[in-house]
């Protein structure tokens, strides 16, 4: 897996990741934590409505921008974003109430938006063989693993000697080296779609080859039941460690990372996983296993609530969430790259990054405003909209497996083939 680092540019690119990975682990957990310092144990609800905010950015800012950006140099596109992420992450320890996280979440998760299909986007061209883009998909998928586990530590052994507030400037030190990476990186050069001169031509196109790609029907299925499983973890795990089981500031890192080492156990197998049975029916075992994982979620949940018990018993779950997850994720990009080119993927992955991030619209206000209500309700809710989820992919996997293999003799010449 890590034979892809001989590649300078991919080298710079991972490590920029990397770095600025840490800091937004840093950045969950403080978060996290200003929520429940300014709304107690309505903590749940503000993160989710934070979230939401986030996902608005995500859903409607990300096409607009990387329509408007398309033509630019792509070192340009993803140093400005990370200086206006830097810029925000300063500004968090002054927040005093609820409107100015939601205000300052909305102009970080905006340059989230533009960055994140900018940076992705770029790796197929700089690692055009499968195999080698697969074990740099299993790579990223460890980075932001070991990110969930080491970030969490990282931030409760902080903890002990700062306050959280402190945890911000972490931050904006990790997206300050990520700027640094990228400008050192020698990047490929981006051939625009001359077919799609203007702001509105560029605009749909990503959309549009989601509409017409059997693969990326799935894939879009798939979303829909990772953000079930991700929404209860990211949103409710403050008040399951802090409100329910009455335990310390560390538990809610604990929380976090238990759920990434679910994860990291997953990606680290995925290559020879897909090897073995491609990237469809990888994903389709991951959208079952993550159903399971919410039926136990929602056991537990029920359990917590009424006896207090059962601290162990959630880490597990959350490890099991991260683990199916992982299946779905890992390898998802494959599809992206096969069914786009070198003129269009930055929007294609926008396209991806968008309709990925509406599931989560769907699912984080579930999360949080039920939530809110009762842990219960909000869980049984998040594993409904996982089993519909599951049933759409199983329902549109064999569509896409045909068309995968339909084409795949045509796909060798491509720089990245499909996977079934």
């Amino acid at each position: 897996m890590i034979t892809v680092l001989r590649n300078g540019t991919y080298r710079a690119l991972f490590f920029a990741q990397v770095i600025a990975l840490v800091g937004t682990g840093l950045l969950t957990v403080a978060l996290g934590l200003l929520a429940f310092e300014i709304a107690g144990d309505a903590a749940g609800s503000v993160l989710g409505t934070a979230l939401t905010i986030k996902m608005i950015a995500y859903v409607g800012v990300a096409p607009l921008v990387a329509a408007l950006v398309d033509r630019l140099p792509k070192k340009a596109v993803l140093v400005g974003a990370d200086a206006v992420r830097l810029a925000i992450a300063l500004t968090l320890p002054f927040v005093q109430d609820t409107w100015q996280i939601y205000l300052l979440v909305f102009v970080l998760q905006s340059a989230s938006a533009t960055f994140t299909p900018a940076f992705q986007s770029l790796i197929p061209s700089v690692l055009p063989d499968p195999q080698q883009y697969t074990r740099a998909l299993a790579l990223s998928r460890l980075a932001y693993d070991l990110d969930s586990i080491l970030s969490p530590v990282i931030a409760a052994a902080l903890l002990t000697v700062i306050s959280y507030n402190n945890l911000f400037i972490g931050t904006a030190l990790g997206f300050a080296a990520s700027a640094t990476l990228v400008l050192i990186a020698r990047l490929p050069a981006h051939t625009p779609d001359a077919t799609t001169s203007t702001f509105w031509e560029r605009l749909p196109t990503g959309l549009r080859v989601f509409a017409r790609t059997p693969t990326l029907r799935f894939l879009m299925a798939a979303n829909i039941v990772v953000a079930a499983g991700t929404a209860i973890v990211l949103v409710n795990s403050v008040v399951y460690a802090k409100g329910v089981f009455d335990l310390d500031d560390a538990a809610l890192a604990l929380a976090l990372g238990a759920y990434g080492v679910g994860s990291l156990i997953v990606a680290l197998n995925v290559p020879w996983i897909v090897d073995r049975i491609g990237v469809l029916r990888t994903m389709s075992i991951g959208a079952w296993l993550l159903v399971a994982a919410m039926v136990a979620a929602v056991t537990v949940t029920v359990v917590a609530v009424s006896t207090g018990e059962g601290w162990w018993a959630l880490l597990a779950t959350w490890a099991l969430l991260g683990a199916s997850t992982s299946l779905i994720n890992t390898p998802s990009s494959r599809l992206l790259a096969a069914a786009s080119t070198p003129a269009n993927r930055n929007l294609v992955y926008t396209a991806q990054f968008a309709l990925s991030h509406g599931c989560f619209l769907i699912s984080y206000p579930i999360a949080g405003w039920l939530g809110a209500i009762g842990l219960p309700i909000a869980a049984i809710a998040l594993l409904g909209l996982a089993i519909l989820g599951a049933i759409a992919v199983t329902v549109l996997r064999r569509p896409a497996l045909a068309f995968a293999n339909g084409v795949e003799t045509a796909a060798q010449g491509r720089s990245v083939g499909p996977s079934s």
